[in-house]
């Protein structure tokens, strides 16, 4: 595994590879991480893997601060599924060119998360636009629980024509159901059973909930939750609100235990 830290020092390195699957992380690895890695390497396809805590995808400072950290425990965890390549840069590094696509936000980055997270998504293509010209991978291998993102990504890679290829990964869950999130971290294990009974409540009746998401915000708080952004209910193709519960649709659901702000799409 070969660590770097110079956008220079990792364009030498691999400038004569073709065939690189790369897996963008904040860190804080987990469940979810590691089923990325699998997916790459079943891809056959030189691992690349970027460790960034982006200051431009928090709206709050505070969050940023506080954003779990674990660096020594990621590294392991990469070293032992054979990573290929690590990427640590800092603001420096990754912030001090000019890209030479423009960043294209499609007009759902104002839906969902984007209503309350004021430049959010922004600060998110931002920093995936810059690895892309960094590294120019064949693949950008992403997880499905951060549906709004991987749709988002999406639409900048066809507006832009980047050769990337997106592979999708299913959302990976803990045993009791909970969505593999690095800020699980931050939860106690009274939270953890709250997250979990708001899960399964909504797994459970998803399909007689498809046009009710009050009785859902209601069950929610009843449940523990100390603040709902949104319960939005919506066809994952159109894009807007199922007229029948037979159409391919998703619960989407954005919601605070305590000071932790936890996403799913059910």
């Amino acid at each position: 595994m070969k660590i770097f830290k110079s956008k220079q020092k990792l364009q030498s390195e691999i400038s004569k590879i073709r065939n690189i699957s790369f897996v963008p992380t904040m860190g804080g690895l987990h469940k979810g991480h590691i089923a990325l890695f699998k997916k790459s390497k079943s891809l056959k396809s030189n691992i690349l893997v970027s460790i960034f805590v982006n200051p431009k995808q928090f709206n709050d400072k505070k969050d940023y601060l506080n954003y779990p950290r674990n660096l020594r425990n990621d590294l392991s965890i990469l070293k032992k599924f054979k990573v290929d390549f690590v990427y640590l840069p800092n603001k420096k590094d990754i912030f001090s060119y000019k890209t030479s696509n423009k960043i294209f936000l499609d007009k759902f980055s104002d839906r969902l998360c984007g209503k309350t997270r004021k430049g959010h998504f922004k600060g998110v293509i931002n920093i995936v636009n810059r690895f892309l010209e960094i590294i120019n991978p064949k693949y950008l291998v992403l997880g499905e629980k951060d549906f709004q993102q991987l749709y988002l990504i999406k639409k900048h890679i066809l507006r832009n024509r980047i050769k990337t290829k997106i592979i999708s990964c299913k959302t990976v869950r803990e045993k009791n159901g909970v969505a593999c999130s690095t800020r699980n971290n931050k939860l106690n294990s009274s939270q953890l059973y709250i997250a979990s009974k708001i899960f399964n409540y909504i797994k459970l009746n998803k399909y007689s909930l498809f046009n009710n998401p009050n009785q859902i915000k209601r069950k929610v708080f009843e449940m523990g939750a100390n603040k709902i952004d949104y319960v939005k209910i919506m066809n994952v193709k159109t894009l807007k609100k199922p007229k029948t519960n037979v159409e391919k649709f998703k619960i989407f659901i954005a919601y605070f235990l305590g000071k932790t702000r936890l996403i799913d799409n059910i």
